[in-house]
């Protein structure tokens, strides 16, 4: 197989800037709460081109396709789990619509999320039940010009096991990532160096792995750092949230300034990731900001705990299972991420 796209950035590149929030850029489009946003990619198109060309005219490397959901599990909420290939493709079409017109190098990321259910033997959803959903989304991002598809915020050994299998079947490259919500880990119990571990044992290893999501900067930047402690030969992945959600008036609002964001992508770099992006309330003026601060900031040390949450506020909680963590409450902090 030819060498993918995001491969040879990454023999060329230091660091990629990867895309922001998709949710949180569609709901400010006008996408109702409740409502697929995958849908879109046939009904609204105009919205889902206005959503990545955001990402790459903010600087963005790569952008992730609308089909975080576009799976026959998560489908079958909206009675379309008989549509998921085509919803995929669609998205990854949009994508490689706006990609070709970029006039640079730029990377279609085909989203593939959890399917929403438990994995036996804790749940019901058979392994190879999951490999067939994921490689029936595989395969319509591929039809649709997907450069990479994106495996993201995932929780469970099985479930990621499942995606790579899925995606082997449809020959594509991929990249990997988890999210670690509770206490520096995930929903599952999955450390960050296990995670390391796991991405590099694979059959069919990704391009890349890492974390998304999660809870604040702070969290994710430990998580990262827990990376380094498996050594990874991988690259390695940082898309983390624009601050802390907080409801005000109505609508979910992120409290991380584009500033802010500036100087969690120069820190996560520090760390060690290579791609770097942001997550909930990621928008194309904090991306702007992020790919400034990258292009404008020398490289520097890996930043201890203590930096980290000077510059981006404390953790959310005391420790992630793997070393001992500063205490939440730090004064020295400047502002929450």
């Amino acid at each position: 197989m030819p060498q993918d796209l995001l491969s040879k950035l990454l023999k060329t590149r230091d660091w990629l800037l990867a895309d922001g929030a998709t949710g949180t850029n569609l709901f400010n489009l006008g996408l109702a709460a409740g409502e697929a946003p995958e849908l879109w990619n046939e009904d609204e198109p105009d919205n889902i081109r206005a959503l990545y060309k955001g990402a790459v005219d903010a600087g963005s490397d790569i952008f992730l396709t609308n089909s975080f959901g576009s799976n026959a599990a998560r489908l079958k909420l909206h009675n379309a789990q008989s549509k998921a290939g085509h919803y995929s493709r669609l998205a990854a079409e949009i994508g490689r619509e706006i990609a070709d017109q970029a006039g640079r190098p730029v990377v279609v990321a085909g989203s593939m999320g959890p399917t929403g259910e438990i994995m036996a033997p804790m749940g019901t959803l058979t392994h190879d039940d999951a490999v067939e959903i994921f490689h029936e989304q595989a395969e319509g991002l591929k039809d649709g010009g997907a450069d990479v598809l994106w495996v993201e915020t995932i929780s469970a050994v099985e479930e990621f096991k499942a995606a790579a299998e899925g995606i082997a079947r449809a020959d594509m490259p991929w990249c990997g990532t988890m999210s670690f919500d509770t206490a520096g880990r995930t929903m599952m119990g999955i450390t960050a160096p296990k995670l390391a571990k796991l991405a590099e044992s694979l059959p069919n290893p990704p391009i890349a792995f890492g974390a998304n999501c999660g809870v604040g900067a702070s969290d994710l930047l430990r998580t990262v750092l827990g990376f380094q402690q498996a050594t990874p030969h991988l690259p390695v992945i940082a898309k983390g949230n624009a601050g802390i959600p907080k409801y005000v008036d109505g609508h979910i609002h992120y409290d991380g300034t584009p500033e802010l964001m500036a100087e969690y992508a120069v820190l996560a770099r520090d760390c060690g990731a290579r791609i770097i992006g942001g997550c909930c309330g990621t928008m194309p003026e904090h991306l702007e900001k992020m790919r400034a601060a990258l292009e404008n900031t020398e490289p520097g040390d890996a930043p201890g705990f203590e930096k980290i949450t000077a510059v981006l506020g404390a953790f959310s909680s005391p420790g992630d299972g793997i070393a001992e963590i500063a205490p939440v409450r730090n004064t020295r902090r400047r502002r929450r991420a």
